[in-house]
Formats: C-alpha cells, structure tokens, sequence
C-alpha cells in the first residue's frame, strides 16, 4: 500500500535527481547504537534536502496464520501519531514543512521514508523516534484503521478487474512456507484481533534491534549522529524474541493447475515457477531471464505472442525479489476470441525456445546493458539510495552490495540464462493459473450437470 504523499512546490520531483549520469561509489558510514539500532548515512550536497527512512525487518511472513494483514495494518496504523503527535496529525507536519512521507509493506519488510528540505531533517527524525517509542495504538485508532484497510481490500483486490492475482498466486505458489497469504492479509482476522495482539505485534516487531535507520542527502554526518544519539538512545532494546519462519517450502514435483474465476472479460494465464531467493547466483540469471521475456517492445513475449500471433493484448515477466526462495511469474492476458489453453500454449512456447536455444549475442548485451541502466537510475535519487542501503542491510547483511551488486549482474553468462531456464522452469516446478471469466464457470457448471453437452 502506498499512502498519498503530499509536495509542496519547493520539493518537486525533479529535486530529487541528483545530476549522476554514471554510477559513482556511493559512500556512507554505518554503526550500529547500544539498543541494536543500526545506522547508515549518505552524504550527498548536490539539491538541499534529505530522505530518512526506517526499514523494520517484518512482512506478512512474520504473521501468524489466522491473523493474516498485521504487518500491513500496522502500515496504516503507525501513522495513527503518538504521545506527543496528536492523532491525525503525522502527515500535516510533514506536508507545512514542505515534505513528502510515504510507507509500504512487503512479505519481507516494512518501510517507511519522509523526504523533506534539508533544514527539516531533526523533524523527520523525532517523528520516526515517536513512531518506534510510542505509537499509538488504541482503540479509537484501531477502529478507524480496521474500516479503512476493509475498504482499501474492497477497492484495490475485490472490487479491481484481476485484483485478485496475486493473492490467488501466493496461496496455491505455497504450501509450507508463510508466502502462503499477501500481505492485504484477511479481514476477518484483522476484525477478530484484540488490542493486545496489535500491542504484542508492537513490541515485539517495531524494535530498534529489528530496524534500519537510513539518512541520505543533504547532510553533515557529525551533527547528524548527535540528532540520531538525542532521539534514539533512550528507545530500550526490545525484550521479546523476534520470531523468523523457520518453514521450508518443500521441493515442487508435480504441476499444480488451478481455474479461478472473477469478474473479468477476458481469460488470463499465470505461469509461477519456484526461484532461488535473493542474493544467489542464480537469482540473477532468473531475474534477467524475465526482462528478456517482457521488458520492453522488443521482448519474446511482445514481439511473438503479442505483436506476431496476436494471442494476447498484454504479457509480463518478473520476479518479487524475496527475502526467501520466492517465484518467477510470467503471465498474460488473452486477446478477445483466445482460450486460456491456447495463451498457455504460446507462452510456454516461448519458454521452450529459451530452453532449447539459449539468447542471441544481441539480447545478451542488451539484458547486460538494462541491468545497469536499472542499477544506476535506482541511485539517481537520495530516497533511491536510502531504500537500497536499507534493503542489501535488511535482507543480505551487506549495505555496500550498493556498489558491487551490478557485478553480480555481469558475471551472468548467456550459458547461465539458458541453464536457469531448464533447471527451474520445468513442468515440475510450475503452478498453472487460468484466470477466468464467470461466465466461463456457468457454462463449466453446466457441462458438467449435462455430460451431453460440448
């Protein structure tokens, strides 16, 4: 989920782009305070304005089964206020001093960021010291977050042609490991929860032991630890055990296929294959093997299924970048006349041919020369490099993988793609999504009752 951020004119979004045309070795310092809260900061003089983030090492896989959107919940409810901030008020503070704040919520991690005028940048941090301290969590907030999560399900999943996607992917990807639900979680669980549990989430989750405190731009280190030293301290260690899954989602061995229906006009076809998780050398091969199906006008899956056979009107490719083995995902949606069967057909036509064939040198240079344009355009921006530190600290223990994770792109070889494409994108390793309309399930009905009837 992500909130609407507010701008003032004096903090556009052209601010935010540092003048980098090539990527230079971000340099920072990190040190970790005696509560457990690590520390990274990035100096950069080139615009007035600074990007202070908090990472928390929770997602919805930290979530208990039948309490499912806790982690995103509390997404919402964080920006509640706190003791000294009164409720509602969070956002107008950040908006009057020219900022912009935002959060978001994955399986892994929970991330929130203000981006504000440099001169700002003690006001950012007292906000987020507030935020880890002591939120606000009671009844009253609670009760309004419940209502307001229920309607943002209901818009963004429910009520959304396809909405429903993702959550029917993770919950037939997963057997074992709690990837099982996304992180909108069920609403029934977030109405059945008492505040004791949202205290218990609280104190045991929004830790300084489990957080990555993140400072980049406009900034002098020195004055910067003093601020951080004032606000952070005095916040205590967290006194619970941080529980991490300890699952381990079994090795697939046979094709999974699934129908599900929703109010759609044209069928979809998933294709989910299990992939390694973050950090290995494969998980970049896979990563770049997806960019070569569908980024861009000149990729397999435009150029053939839907430019040449006009067998879909949209296709994709991508990976979620998981903390944990996470999936390959590669999907599209028929054009008006094409079964399900026959999209299924062509996509895995294409895989195939991968298999088969491998890349050509020009698409190899090409998927070289997209990984460092994507590396170097994600560090053109203070909240850019923010959210990297935080993000290879987080997940790999490594804040430095800002500088050399490109290398790890450029030791994929094209033998490396097509030796990924057959060891994980097997009939074995695949999950099947036909993604229906309704209309489909009727007639499905009733063949079914009439065995007669084709």
């Amino acid at each position: 989920m992500r909130r609407n951020a507010f701008f003032s004119l004096m903090l556009g979004a052209s601010i935010l782009t540092a003048p980098r045309l090539a990527q230079a070795k971000i340099e920072f310092t990190e040190y970790t305070m005696p509560n457990g809260l690590h520390v990274i900061l990035h100096e950069d003089h080139s615009t007035p304005i600074v990007a202070v983030s908090v990472m928390y090492h929770v997602g919805s896989k930290n979530e208990h089964p039948e309490r499912t959107g806790f982690a995103h919940f509390f997404e919402h409810l964080l920006f509640e206020g706190s003791e000294n901030i009164k409720r509602g008020e969070f956002m107008k503070l950040v908006q009057s001093a020219g900022g912009q704040l935002n959060a978001n919520t994955t399986q892994d991690r929970t991330f929130y960021f203000e981006v504000l005028p440099s001169n700002q940048l003690e006001l950012a941090l007292w906000m987020e010291s507030e935020r880890m301290l002591q939120a606000k969590i009671d009844d009253i907030g609670v009760e309004t977050q419940r209502k307001v999560v229920k309607e943002e399900k209901k818009q963004r999943y429910d009520n959304t042609p396809y909405g429903q996607l993702i959550n029917v992917i993770f919950e037939n990807g997963y057997t074992v490991y709690p990837y099982k639900w996304s992180p909108i979680g069920k609403e029934q669980y977030i109405d059945k929860a008492t505040l004791d549990e949202f205290m218990s989430f609280y104190k045991t989750f929004y830790v300084p032991n489990n957080a990555v405190m993140v400072i980049a731009g406009d900034i002098t280190p020195a004055k910067t630890k003093e601020l951080i030293n004032k606000y952070y301290s005095d916040i205590p260690k967290g006194t619970k055990a941080i529980p991490r899954p300890t699952e381990v989602e079994p090795v697939q061995k046979a094709e999974k296929r699934v129908k599900f229906y929703d109010n759609v006009q044209l069928p979809g076809v998933v294709l989910a294959y299990h992939m390694p998780k973050q950090g290995e050398h494969d998980y970049y091969a896979v990563q770049m093997l997806t960019q070569l199906m569908s980024k861009g006008k000149s990729s397999r899956f435009e150029k053939e299924v839907v430019d040449k056979q006009e067998k879909a009107i949209q296709t994709a490719a991508f990976d979620l970048g998981n903390e944990a083995p996470g999936l390959a995902i590669m999907l599209g949606i028929a054009n008006m006349g094409v079964s399900a069967d026959d999209l299924e057909r062509s996509l895995l036509a294409e895989i195939d041919r991968l298999k088969k064939d491998g890349i050509t040198d020009e698409e190899y240079k090409k998927l070289q020369n997209q990984a460092e344009s994507d590396f170097v355009e994600q560090n053109q921006k203070v909240l850019g490099v923010a959210t990297n530190l935080a993000t290879y600290y987080t997940f790999q223990g490594d804040a430095n993988l800002i500088n050399t994770e490109l290398d790890r792109y450029k030791k994929v070889s094209k033998d490396d793609i097509k030796r990924v494409a057959n060891k994980y994108f097997t009939k074995e390793n695949r999950l099947v999504i036909h993604y229906l309309p309704k209309s489909e399930e009727n007639k499905s009905k009733e063949s079914a009752n009439d065995p007669g009837k084709k």
